[in-house]
């Protein structure tokens, strides 16, 4: 399709959507630059649109997306690639998680590892390891301060 406002074609797909009941009808236009593109990939393409801003939404909130001041072309893409990535990484430690917790999200990730770094830390100061029952209680209970959703933490200590 051309149009007069764009400098180049464009892949466009309208689908109508008409009410059974009602007969009333709408249309939803989806479109593309990519001129080699199948209808169905399109159509894909945009069902995965929520998923993207939900993927950069984490990434601004909790992984520092926001927050880097870089202004260098090398410097950006690293913190970019970096945020998304702590996404990907998230996703997948909390399907871990949520195996015993399903009501877990990144907050009580997030609390369950500062909790182990401060007992490791903890731990290197002290003399002798306390005994492995007590050193699992310990992690629990660590870990599980400053989550969102008070839970045992699935993942082991070390």
């Amino acid at each position: 399709m051309l149009h007069k406002t764009f400098a180049q074609p464009l892949n466009v797909v309208i689908i109508v959507k008409t009410n059974l009941k009602t007969g009333a009808r709408a249309h939803v236009v989806l479109f593309s630059s990519d001129l080699d593109l199948a209808y169905e990939q399109l159509v894909d393409d945009y069902r995965l649109r929520f998923q993207i801003e939900f993927n950069f939404r984490d990434a601004k909130q909790h992984w520092g997306l926001d927050d880097f001041m870089n202004v260098k072309e090398i410097p950006v893409t690293n913190a970019a690639n970096l945020s998304l990535f702590m996404v990907d990484v998230a996703q997948c430690l909390l399907a871990d998680l949520r195996q015993q917790h399903p009501h877990a999200g990144v907050l009580d990730l997030k609390a369950c590892f500062c909790g182990r770094k401060y007992v490791n830390a903890t731990l290197e100061l002290l003399p002798e390891k306390p005994e492995p029952i007590l050193l699992d209680h310990i992690y629990d209970q660590i870990t599980a301060l400053g989550s969102i959703h008070r839970a045992k933490t699935a993942i082991n200590s070390p």
